[in-house]
């Protein structure tokens, strides 16, 4: 079989296009670039739609942490205490078998024990909790004047936090926020090695990778692919990430631009 007719039998397979057996034996190196590429399909799709959605309820937490009301700053704290404060792995179980505890009472929930929704759960309150502290930390550290700029302008309400707030925040919270966002596409391998099962072994580039190095004995060949395949996405998100913060920083002099660095969560 030439590498041409393994990308055609495997580059999908991750989600169900294509040939349906995975290769037993003979394994070539064009195997293993396609299938562990094919699973990173799933990385993309579990970090896009957390951070998407994620986005928003972080920045209800913040608001909510840095609200006057007790009734509304203390559920934001303790939703970012417990998020933070427990490994995401141990989520991912706890996750899972609550799911799987909810379907045996109705099968309306059956949905939410597959990864492609369950996980993502998780996934969406975890960088939830993570963003929602980042901006909280930004929304303190807006400059006093701006606010007072725009209370001397008359704004109130929405359009204060709308046209003065939530630009500040979110430009000061950028850098910060773009590493959240590689470590969320990072911890997205941890799907398949908690509670989550794949399901006719459509799983992720983590998954693929496993395989290849459970049969051929060898690691070092299906791991460096699989951190090859990151560090390409790691530059397409500081790309995209860099993109959005010279926009968000256009109206500042050179000088006071502050640039996208990458800092890496050594414990999490």
């Amino acid at each position: 079989m030439s590498c041409w007719e393994t990308i055609g039998d495997y580059a999908l397979r991750s989600v169900g296009i294509g040939e349906r057996l995975l290769p037993r034996d003979n394994f070539t190196l064009c195997q293993q670039i396609t299938l562990i590429g094919s699973g990173l399909i799933w990385n993309v799709y579990f970090g896009v739609l957390a951070m998407a959605s994620g986005f928003f309820l972080a920045v209800a937490v913040a608001m909510g942490k840095a609200a006057r009301s007790a009734w509304v700053r203390k559920p934001s704290e303790w939703f970012i205490l417990v998020f933070r404060g427990s490994p995401l792995f141990i989520q991912f179980f706890f996750a899972y078998f609550f799911f799987l505890n909810l379907k045996s009472v109705s099968p309306f929930f059956d949905s939410l024990t597959s990864a492609g929704l369950g996980a993502l759960i998780v996934l969406f309150l975890n960088t939830a909790a993570y963003s929602g502290e980042i901006f909280y930390g930004a929304l303190r550290t807006i400059p006093k004047g701006e606010t007072e700029a725009a209370d001397a302008y008359g704004f109130t309400g929405w359009a204060r936090f709308r046209r003065i707030v939530f630009p500040t925040m979110l430009r000061l919270a950028w850098p910060a926020y773009t590493n959240e966002a590689i470590f969320l596409f990072h911890a997205t391998t941890l799907v398949y090695f908690s509670g989550f099962p794949a399901w006719q072994q459509k799983g992720d580039a983590l998954y693929y990778a496993s395989y290849f190095a459970d049969k051929t004995f060898n690691p070092f060949v299906p791991y460096p692919i699989l951190a090859g395949y990151f560090i390409l996405l790691t530059l397409v998100i500081i790309w995209l990430f860099g993109v959005a913060n010279r926009r968000l920083n256009r109206h500042m002099p050179q000088e006071l631009r502050r640039p996208i660095r990458f800092r890496p969560n050594l414990i999490r």
